[in-house]
């Protein structure tokens, strides 16, 4: 899908993904939109991300006092309040909704702030969408591995909000809504490599809740990929997941200590985390099909339902990190090929691979 001209909002777009895809948007690969609207209720982070682009485009004065003029536009607000979703959505063509409560723990401490924040956020587009009448093309949910066969908060309110955003499709037939789904991103805020990185920086022990536990791993750039292919090719409904790696979070552990004399301590599972993670379920499977680099999760609503060509078949099992995790030499090898895209994020790949 051509961008050039286009008004996107971005929710949560001062987040590890929303800054990357942000700045990709920005850079006009898929063609230079008109207006890139970010959304997010942190002050503090939306000034840190308007001053990172004061030096490399405009002055400090158009920056600060000049907002609403510039092709990057900043916006306070909550994806939880139903008017600062109106005043953002509609000014927008296409909509890129990563605004979330990811924190596992924190969401099952908080249950139902998660259900605010993950549910209350889609049901406020589709509302808004819907009882505007906004000409919005195309929204795109981002969601995560966790809402697949979930078994804690964070995973359960995402696997809603899949099917919000699926079922907005039957009653506003001018809008498409679409999700992608991908699992742990490489260096994102509460992952595991930053947590790693701290611990040993605090010369350790590392912690590793358990010795085979595996997780997908993804550059943002990978997870901006993924966003891009469902708004270029998803059709109504579909949820987008990427074929990716997976390794041993054991193995990341020693990949990222390396030779330094640190330990690695084995703890508990914390509340609402798998051993492993799960992209696409054994009842999921059944009408997941591949398209290029990625599966395609087809809708389970009638109305939506689109069969694939007869000479692609389905999935015949479910898609787990546990299928086929590469080894030490791999895992280092991934974390290595992607030290330049770490190194423009917020951890650098000198602090990440030492």
């Amino acid at each position: 899908m051509d961008l050039t001209g286009k008004r996107i909002l971005v929710t949560g777009g001062t987040g590890s993904l929303g800054q990357i895809l942000v700045r990709r948007l920005l850079a006009g690969e898929r063609g230079l939109p008109s207006k890139v609207i970010v959304l997010s209720r942190d002050e503090a982070k939306q000034h840190e991300m308007r001053l990172s682009y004061q030096h490399r485009q405009v002055s400090t004065d158009e920056v600060i006092y000049h907002n609403f003029e510039q092709l990057l536009e900043f916006r306070i607000g909550d994806v939880r309040s139903y008017p600062d979703v109106c005043g953002a959505v509609r000014h927008a063509d296409i909509v890129f909704h990563a605004a979330a409560l990811k924190q596992v723990p924190v969401c099952e401490y908080f249950p139902e702030q998660a259900v605010l924040t993950n549910c209350l956020g889609p049901v406020n587009i589709v509302r808004a969408i819907g009882e505007l009448n906004l000409p919005v093309e195309t929204v795109v949910g981002i969601s995560t591995d966790k809402a697949c066969k979930p078994v804690n908060v964070m995973g359960m309110s995402k696997a809603v909000a899949e099917r919000i955003f699926t079922a907005a499709n039957v009653l506003n037939k001018r809008t498409r809504f679409v999700c992608v789904r991908y699992g742990n991103v490489l260096a994102s805020r509460g992952s595991v490599i930053p947590l790693f990185h701290q611990q040993i920086q605090r010369g350790g022990p590392v912690t590793v809740t358990a010795q085979t536990m595996t997780r997908f791993l993804m550059t943002l750039d990978q997870a901006v990929d993924t966003v891009f292919e469902a708004l270029a090719r998803a059709r109504p409904g579909e949820i987008v997941v990427p074929l990716a790696a997976s390794s041993y979070v054991m193995d990341i552990a020693r990949a990222l200590i390396g030779d330094r004399p640190i330990d690695i301590r084995i703890t508990k599972v914390r509340p609402g985390e798998k051993e492993h993670e799960i992209l696409v379920s054994e009842e999921e499977c059944r009408h997941t099909y591949p398209r290029g680099d990625y599966y395609v999760i087809a809708p389970m609503l009638p109305e939506l339902r689109r069969d694939e060509a007869s000479d692609v078949a389905p999935l015949n099992a479910e898609y787990s990190s546990a299928d086929s995790p590469v080894d030490l030499a791999r895992t280092v090898a991934l974390l290595e090929k992607n030290r330049l895209m770490l190194g423009q994020t917020e951890l650098s790949a000198a602090e990440l691979l030492r």
